[in-house]
């Protein structure tokens, strides 16, 4: 909490002077997507040879009509190839011809001249593109170097996840957004951008004026902070509903912070919110997630970007009051409800002081990313408009459906909530008895370790495997499974690759054209592929397929590993197999250490 107290306490001393963001991000030129190639043969030195390829056939037929955007040459993989074009159907009706009769003339002006690629083949309206030995052999050489790999995409990224209110512990509820909002952390970083994870924290709400009235009525118990905090939280919404004076107590409360006229106030409202989130950071430490920066809604108060805004927005002409709250009308743009900018009383809402941290977001970065749950669609499509407005670059916003428990939903306010402490307790609880079956030989000490970083890749990848925008139902029975196409199962596989190592070595030279078989050739595609998924993952903000990935990957090792004897090999087909096992243990490392899993050598 030091990056916390260190900012705000030297806030509070110099109350009336404003604050600073404390996060600073370099500008490093405009995002751009390409190749991410870095001298490894990946999949995406493939698929720039087949761009290249195509485009060169079109221009030789006069087939100059390009499509707008991502993969306008319409490629694909496919299971009849490892790449498949079919450019010809978006031809078709500008040309005026048949799909056929286009992908015809399209093969027959392609170069004979091929790096990557081994053929070409025509079927039908298809064009399919097929990898060479070349490529393959220098995959898997490559790969037994191990270092981490990093792309070439170029840009500042702030990612704003968690965020989660002050007032009591991280809920199951609360999970998916620190797990999608921290793997994309790490797949931006991964493919090259610099990005800066960062919490904002609701220091100006009545949630946060609740829980300092009832730190001021209730004691505080010795539990874990963020329990503790939830706990005089409940009590005072139980005293709120019976009387009616704690409301008038705590919008008093409000005002006074707001306008800093209370410098106690503040720093109950400081010290509130910062134990609070002691206890937050504790649990999402156990998820192996972290925050590079806390930004505080009241730094957008004291620095007057607040009121910059509501000057700005007023500009529009599309500001009102009513009742005595002002209010901007987006009826135009199909908002029936119109946005409450400032209370009759003079308070600003969360509303106003988010759209002065987004402006602040984009003066600051180049790529700004929001993680929100679906109850935010509204509000969220409403600060965009009102962004628009005034000219202020919009987030990219990922919307996600909620995970659950079977238990139902859950509620903080009410007291009635399943806590991230407790699934992860129950999780860690029941790793252990499932690793104390497959190691009953092994220490105490040693099965709760493991049991603790299998727990965090059960929960991080069961939450993550599903599209943001499907709901999901934390099952801890099957996240376990460390037969099924789980977290386990993928560290499973990584330790598998490890011990076959650890018995065998890494040979010293191989000849990677020994490898032949399917199974063989199908994993060394697969490793292939992690350059394209990653791109592709950071380009379009969907963490679930790095996650799908890592299952196919540890499938493809499972199956090479049944089918093609490793140890048993004889010496040259051995030592070959041997260092597909290494490339394997290294995409596999890659894999999990970007979905924030621990990468287990000994399970």
């Amino acid at each position: 909490m030091d990056n916390i107290s260190n900012f705000y306490y030297n806030f509070i001393n110099t109350w009336c002077e404003g604050a600073q963001g404390n996060a600073t991000l370099i500008s490093i030129g405009p995002i751009q997507i390409g190749s991410l190639s870095t001298g490894v043969h990946m999949f995406l030195d493939f698929t720039s040879e087949v761009e290249s390829l195509l485009k060169a056939a079109l221009e030789r037929r006069g087939f100059n009509v390009y499509m707008e955007g991502v993969n306008s040459l319409a490629l694909e993989t496919s299971p009849h190839a490892d790449l498949a074009s079919s450019v010809a159907f978006r031809l078709a009706p500008v040309l005026k011809k048949s799909p056929v009769a286009i992908a015809s003339e399209i093969h027959k002006a392609l170069s004979k001249s091929f790096d990557l690629v081994d053929r070409v083949e025509l079927k039908g309206p298809y064009l399919n593109f097929f990898i060479n030995r070349k490529f393959l052999s220098s995959v898997v050489k490559q790969a037994q170097v191990g270092d981490p790999w990093k792309g070439k995409m170029a840009g500042s990224v702030i990612v704003e996840h968690t965020s989660a209110n002050p007032d009591g512990p991280l809920h199951v509820g609360h999970i998916r957004n620190s797990v999608i909002g921290d793997t994309l952390v790490r797949i931006l970083r991964k493919a090259g951008c610099t990005v800066d994870a960062e919490y904002y924290v609701n220091d100006m709400g009545r949630q946060t004026a609740m829980v300092v009235w009832g730190i001021d009525h209730f004691k505080l118990d010795g539990s874990k902070a963020d329990h503790a905090i939830a706990k005089v939280y409940i009590a005072a919404n139980k005293e709120a509903e019976k009387n009616p004076l704690v409301a008038q107590e705590v919008a008093a409360l409000i005002q006074h912070y707001e306008s800093g006229d209370d410098p106690a106030v503040a720093k109950k409202f400081v010290w509130a919110a910062e134990y609070a989130i002691g206890g937050i950071l504790e649990t999402l430490r156990r998820m192996n997630i972290s925050h590079d920066s806390f930004h505080w809604e009241s730094e957008f108060v004291r620095d007057g970007s607040v009121y910059e805004i509501i000057k700005n927005l007023e500009k529009t002409g599309l500001t009102v009051r009513e009742e005595g709250a002002f209010q901007l009308d987006l009826s135009r743009f199909g908002f029936d409800k119109k946005m409450v900018l400032k209370r009759a009383n003079g308070t600003t809402l969360y509303i106003t002081r988010d759209l002065a941290y987004h402006r602040w977001k984009a003066a600051h970065s180049e790529r700004e990313v929001d993680i929100l749950g679906s109850d935010h669609k509204l509000i969220s499509a409403q600060l965009r408009t009102a962004l628009k407005l005034m000219d202020i670059r919009e987030p990219e916003v990922v919307i996600f459906e909620f995970v659950s428990l079977p238990t139902g939903s859950m509620s903080t306010r009410r007291g009635k909530f399943i806590s991230a402490d407790e699934l992860l307790d129950e999780v860690e609880k029941q790793a252990f008895i499932e690793v104390t079956k497959r190691r009953p030989e092994e220490t105490e000490d040693f099965r709760h370790e493991v049991a603790r970083q299998v727990a965090q890749g059960a929960v991080r990848y069961d939450v993550v495997k599903v599209s943001a925008d499907k709901a999901t139902v934390f099952d801890w029975t099957a996240a376990l499974d460390f037969d099924k196409l789980s977290a386990p199962f993928i560290q499973y596989s990584h330790a598998r690759a490890c011990s076959i190592l650890r018995k065998a070595g890494t040979p010293a030279q191989f000849n990677s054209d020994l490898l032949t078989g399917e199974n063989e050739i199908a994993l060394i595609k697969k490793i292939s592929e992690f350059d394209s998924v990653i791109e592709r993952a950071a380009r379009d903000l969907k963490p679930h397929q790095l996650a799908t990935y890592a299952r196919e990957l540890a499938e493809s090792f499972n199956i090479f590993y049944r089918y093609s004897p490793v140890i048993d090999a004889e010496t040259e087909v051995k030592d070959a197999r041997l260092a597909l096992v290494n490339a394997s243990r290294n995409a596999l490392r890659e894999t999990l250490d970007t979905l924030g899993i621990p990468a287990l050598e000994t399970m």
